[in-house]
């Protein structure tokens, strides 16, 4: 199963305007690129795991990597901590953590 990065960025970005409603209309522009990023990182883990290029543990630093840029792009934007931009990055993973660890055959998001 081929991830749909396109779907994943829409779930993912849908995810964060539920935790972002009252700041969504200052931050909808990097909640949906941060999406964006989320998404094609995930694919290339999907294409590098596929490919035999790495093993589940290097998949989950690849994915805390992208996590922890994500997480400070929230944590710039005034106004908003850490639980909040915790509880984001979790309802993201979460929207999209079947067909992620579907397609890679292994539990990456947890």
């Amino acid at each position: 199963m081929s991830l749909n990065t396109a779907q994943l960025t829409q779930d993912m970005a849908a995810a964060f305007q539920g935790v972002f409603v009252k700041k969504w209309p200052e931050i909808k522009e990097y909640a949906e690129t941060e999406a964006k990023k989320m998404a094609q990182s995930l694919a290339m883990i999907e294409v590098l795991s596929i490919s035999g290029k790495i093993n589940a543990a290097q998949a989950a630093l690849h994915l805390e990597i992208q996590k922890n840029a994500t997480r400070m792009v929230f944590l710039t934007l005034e106004g908003l901590g850490i639980l909040t931009a915790e509880a984001a990055m979790n309802a993201a993973l979460n929207v999209v953590k079947e067909s992620v660890n579907t397609a890679l055959g292994f539990s990456l998001i947890n």
